[in-house]
């Protein structure tokens, strides 16, 4: 069965799906293509106005809903950085990277995905979180073709981000890397090219690549030392889901996460994407109910604080590679287009991640 293209492009949009997506030129959007626009400056990391967050100026990262633990504030309890790159938050339909100058922009991304998703590790840590160049969705409808470019500039961004951090900054210390949806797909990258067989391995807690296309077969396929994490302790591994309601047609997304699979390693075993169940933690239980949720943030994104922590509003199980969720409905979240819950993938697991954090830097402290 084909997929529609108008389905693909959602999810491709939500995902980062690395799929040929029409329209696939530049030529087709009828905008300049990638070679003939001229790109933004680079940002240069020895510049506080480069970060959305770093110690001294943690920004938006360092909000805390009401009924969370708090926030460390200037102490630093556990010694452990987290480097945290944000989702695509620019919508642009004519240029295809954004200018981390752009106040608006940064003002939006500060609202909608630092305050919600990178204060999660405020807790326990240093946050570190770069402002890049980030692909726009102009970029993310073109990844057959001038998308990729644009998606090549802004991980060289985040690469840099991260060496400028582990040069500067890291002083030998464990950390943990953290994003969503764009974000997390640099961060697929930066695992491959600077993490995994390399001495950083063994400072790396955990990876929390959450609302990105890892898949099974991911497994030694791409990452030849790093493993999933398969328990709520393990440490120096990799953890991934992607959220949808019960009535998203998970058959119809499964081909697409699978499609990505085949295009990269061929038609092998290992094809269903990666899904670590954040109210267990644990690949041996993959569903829980409502009784194990810690507490999830309610209302969109962006949307004024953050309201208060809802604790058992959500259930979630594993199916076919996707997490399958089941949000209290006063929680007032809405899914995209198709039952995908790629904006929540965080905020419905605030206090679960929170906890899990902890959790795994006791362990790594513990086996270090």
């Amino acid at each position: 069965m084909m997929i529609p293209p108008a389905r693909l492009l959602v999810l491709a949009l939500a995902l980062g799906l690395a799929l040929p997506v029409a329209p696939a030129t530049a030529a087709d959007t009828g905008v300049q293509p990638f070679a003939e626009q001229a790109p933004p400056p680079a940002p240069d990391y020895d510049r506080p106005e480069s970060w959305a967050a770093r110690p001294g100026a943690p920004g938006a990262a360092i909000a805390v809903p009401p009924g969370a633990s708090p926030a460390a504030g200037v102490t630093d309890p556990s010694g452990v950085d987290v480097f945290y790159v944000h989702p695509t938050t620019y919508r642009s339909r004519e240029r295809w990277n954004q200018d981390v100058a752009d106040a608006t922009v940064n003002a939006w991304t500060d609202a909608s995905v630092i305050a919600r998703q990178a204060s999660v590790f405020n807790a326990c840590c240093r946050v570190f979180a770069p402002r890049y160049r980030q692909g726009s969705s102009l970029a993310f409808s073109t990844m057959a073709g001038d998308g990729a470019k644009a998606f090549d500039l802004a991980y060289g961004d985040v690469e840099r981000a991260f060496d400028h951090y582990i040069a500067h900054d890291n002083g030998g210390r464990p950390f943990i890397l953290a994003g969503h949806s764009q974000g997390a797909v640099h961060l697929t990258r930066l695992l491959e090219r600077r993490i995994d067989g390399t001495p950083l391995a063994r400072q790396l807690v955990a990876a929390y690549t959450i609302g990105t296309n890892l898949s099974e077969g991911d497994f030694p396929r791409t990452y030849k030392t790093l493993a999933v994490c398969a328990t709520p302790a393990a440490t120096h591994c990799v953890i991934a889901w992607n959220a949808v309601m019960p009535d998203a047609d998970i058959a119809l997304f499964a081909k697409a996460g699978e499609a990505r699979y085949v295009q990269r390693h061929g038609d092998h075993p290992g094809k269903t994407l990666l899904c670590v169940n954040p109210l267990t933690f644990d690949r041996g239980t993959p569903a829980a109910t409502v009784d194990l949720s810690q507490g999830a943030v309610p209302g969109e994104p962006g949307q004024g604080p953050l309201q208060p922590l809802r604790p058992h509003a959500v259930s979630a199980r594993c199916d076919r590679g996707y997490l399958v969720v089941e949000p209290a409905a006063d929680l007032g979240l809405k899914p995209l287009p198709g039952g995908l819950m790629h904006y929540h993938d965080y905020g419905l697991f605030y206090a679960d991640i929170r906890a899990n954090v902890t959790r795994r830097i006791q362990a790594f402290k513990a086996g270090d």
